[in-house]
């Protein structure tokens, strides 16, 4: 229940007589006398809003908003000012107070401002809340991380597969991750309780195969690298995918399946069997946006593994990742952000032996204005997330007037609330 008000004043008289009204009218009082206190009580999803006097010893209650603005932008503050202090609340009015009212204020005047408050808090929360149950239930915002229209569309595709009982073959280079694309596929799906078996289809002979198939009843089989399959278990595999059955098959590939059809060293059959439905996973030069996003999301999963102090990562190493190629794509740079966030050096040229080098760049390779433009939109994106959607602050952070800020925001269709949640 969204019904608690911070009261924030040094004097304890004015404190209680505040509380007294609050109390009255049904609300919740929490008091604090001075901006280290109020503090302690504040989280970014406090259930309540803020009633702060301006003018206190110490830290007053400019320094106490600027603090909840950067906590959490959309936390309402009403500022105390004195009797005739204009200036005061004009100033408080343009650094983001949800409102202010005159000492000493009438109890109706007082309640009318804090239940307008804290009816715009509860909605604020409310949005929150189900922005985060569909980012827990929706699978492809979970696994599938990015900003770019790449990985929009990449999310919608595979949103769509999940709807659907058909085979799907994933394509995508040497390190793009098939195998979490399939994963996403599965949780989506009615079937997400239900088995999900990967296997890998180097070596794997026909019996094992069968073993697989049975195992994945009544839920979904992934085979990895499916372009490696025996021509013995290619054949085993169509013939079980022609007789009836609750399985489905996603298999994922980094080859051109359709060219190794025409050359005879994959069963044509089987190729238009499993390209009933196709997902291409872009690969991280052409989406050169998301690779800051997706650093920072390993980062933070190796800290959180090891339990480390999660290392800063500065705009020059935003643009040094943007600069690679990065030929192993998602795994060489969860490999790199493993290294970063252990102190290593990350920067290393060295093919990964694990992941070797693609055979040829597929699809669309960005020029350098489009990689310009690729840079400029991961450089908004990042400051908004570390400001928590706060435009005005993000703006300040990378020194651009507002208006040129919010131009750039439309050019590139990026919303600020969508990082507020």
């Amino acid at each position: 229940m969204t019904r608690r008000v911070l009261i924030v004043d040094d004097d304890a008289m004015v404190r209680a007589a505040l509380a007294q009204s609050i109390e009255l009218a049904g609300l919740t009082p929490i008091t604090a006398g001075s901006y280290i206190e109020a503090k302690d009580h504040v989280g970014r999803d406090f259930p309540g809003v803020v009633l702060s006097d301006i003018r206190m010893p110490g830290k007053d209650g400019f320094a106490l908003l600027a603090w909840v603005r950067k906590l959490d932008p959309d936390l309402p503050v009403i500022l105390l000012t004195g009797e005739g202090d204009i200036p005061m609340a004009v100033r408080g009015m343009k650094e983001g107070a949800f409102g202010f009212l005159e000492k000493p204020c009438e109890p109706d005047d007082l309640i009318a401002v804090l239940e307008k408050a804290l009816a715009i808090r509860a909605m604020v929360l409310s949005r929150r809340r189900s922005r985060q149950k569909l980012r827990a239930g929706d699978a492809a915002a979970r696994l599938l991380h990015g900003t770019s229209e790449q990985a929009e569309e990449l999310r919608r595709r595979v949103r769509l597969a999940a709807r659907t009982r058909a085979e799907v073959l994933i394509c995508g280079e040497p390190g793009s991750g098939t195998s979490k694309v399939a994963d996403a596929i599965h949780q989506l799906s009615g079937d997400a309780s239900r088995p999900f078996v990967k296997l890998a289809s180097a070596g794997l002979d026909t019996a094992r195969l069968r073993a697989g198939l049975a195992e994945a009843a009544g839920g979904a089989l992934f085979l990895d690298e499916v372009a490696a399959l025996s021509p013995e278990a290619q054949f085993a595999l169509l013939d079980a995918l022609e007789r009836p059955s609750h399985m489905r098959l996603m298999a994922g590939t980094y080859r051109d399946l359709a060219a190794e059809a025409g050359a005879g060293r994959f069963n044509a059959d089987l190729f238009y069997r499993l390209d009933i439905m196709r997902i291409r996973i872009p690969a991280l030069r052409e989406r050169v946006a998301d690779i800051p996003i997706l650093f920072r999301h390993y980062v933070d999963l190796a800290c959180e593994q090891a339990g480390l102090a999660r290392p800063e990562i500065t705009p020059a190493l935003n643009t040094r990742l943007m600069a690679r190629d990065w030929p192993g794509n998602a795994r060489a740079l969860m490999n790199a952000a493993m290294r970063f966030a252990m102190g290593l050096e990350w920067d290393d040229d060295a093919p990964d032996p694990a992941i070797g080098e693609p055979e040829q760049h597929t699809g669309h390779t960005p020029g350098l204005t489009e990689r310009l433009a690729q840079v400029e939109r991961s450089m908004l994106v990042d400051a908004l997330e570390r400001n928590k959607g706060a435009a005005s602050a993000a703006a300040r952070e990378l020194k651009l007037p507002r208006k040129t800020f919010y131009d750039k925001l439309a050019r590139h269709r990026i919303r600020p609330e969508q990082f507020r949640g």
